[in-house]
């Protein structure tokens, strides 16, 4: 039973060498001598498994989980000043790749893209995909407040759409996040919300729609996309406004788009499946995050009551197929 995780977040260590020398974020250790990331609403402590890929390995290993689609975290290049995201996400690609390229049986990766310099971002991803092997890159659900749907970044989704790239939204840095700095309601609740809007604002826009070769992935399980699809195409029917760029009901977009596992309710998978079929769900942990759990991941995906051959294209033939992956 081969599983490929596909969401789960690695830093690199020749990022998190510049990110102490010349970031603005603020990093500390913690007492067993972690880096501790701080942003707005939320800190990641990079343990070993965020780090050490030797030590990944050996854990995937453990856990029984055949390969990772490696991706960047939060809080992303973008946040650094454009000069800085331009070579940092050069520095994390590379170093991403070295890695396909050395233990590509174990790793394969998305890269990250300089989002605060759309330009420069369509350099990257054509790099990445051209020279680099990789099959896309993940995009940060908004970039310092500017939604993806923005027409900035129509060139970078043209030049996707020809490189027939696979691209995650994953969250990052919720509109409102100064309401959400209790209880880890960023990571809990906003995240998921930025995810939604997200996905939405892309599809109403049309941008689906216009790249049709473009593979969209959206991490945890969507956010609210399969609870909320039937209001957003209400929407449609009701307003001009949701008409204007698409021709067809939001769902039908949606329903092409693709979601991994990482909200462990079976219950939760079961809506995902029903509304976009169990050849659009992909694995997916989270890890090696305080919130993530490959365990957890194996179980929800092993606890569903669908059919052996389904299980097998969720736990890793349908990233087999969109990242066209061999063995």
């Amino acid at each position: 039973m081969p599983y490929i995780d596909f969401h789960n977040h690695y830093y690199p260590p020749e990022y998190l060498d510049v990110l102490r020398q010349s970031s603005s974020l603020d990093v500390t250790e913690d007492d067993e001598g972690n880096p501790v990331v701080h942003y707005p609403g939320d800190y990641n402590i990079v343990v070993p498994g965020h780090r050490d890929i030797a030590f990944r390995d050996r854990v995937l290993a453990d856990e029984g989980v055949d390969r990772q689609v490696l991706t960047f975290t939060s809080p992303g290049v973008h946040v650094e000043r454009p000069e800085l995201a331009v070579a940092w996400g050069r520095l994390v690609n590379d170093a991403l790749a070295k890695i396909v390229q050395t233990r590509g049986a174990r790793f394969t990766a998305l890269a990250t893209l300089p989002l605060n310099d759309p330009a420069a971002s369509v350099a990257e991803l054509t790099r990445a995909v051209e020279d680099l092997g990789l099959p896309g890159a993940m995009l940060f659900s908004n970039v310092n407040g500017t939604p993806l749907a923005d027409a900035r970044f129509e060139p970078l989704y043209r030049k996707a759409d020809e490189l027939e790239a696979v691209l995650f939204i994953h969250p990052h840095h919720p509109l409102g996040v100064e309401t959400m700095t209790e209880y880890w309601l960023m990571p809990l609740v906003g995240f998921l919300a930025d995810t939604t809007l997200a996905a939405a604002h892309l599809v109403f826009a049309g941008v689906p729609e216009r790249y049709p070769r473009i593979t969209w992935v959206l991490g945890h399980l969507g956010g609210a996309i399969p609870y909320l699809a039937e209001r957003l195409d209400r929407g449609h029917r009701a307003f001009a406004e949701c008409r204007k760029h698409i021709a067809s009901p939001p769902s039908e977009y949606l329903r092409r788009f693709y979601y991994d596992t990482v909200n462990f309710d079976i219950e939760a998978i079961k809506l995902a499946l029903a509304f976009a079929g169990p050849d659009h769900v992909l694995a997916g942990s989270d890890y090696p995050h305080q919130i993530g759990s490959l365990r957890l991941m194996r179980e929800a995906i092993d606890g569903l009551p669908i059919a052996e051959d389904q299980k097998e294209a969720i736990r890793s033939g349908n990233a087999r197929r969109i990242l066209h992956l061999d063995g």
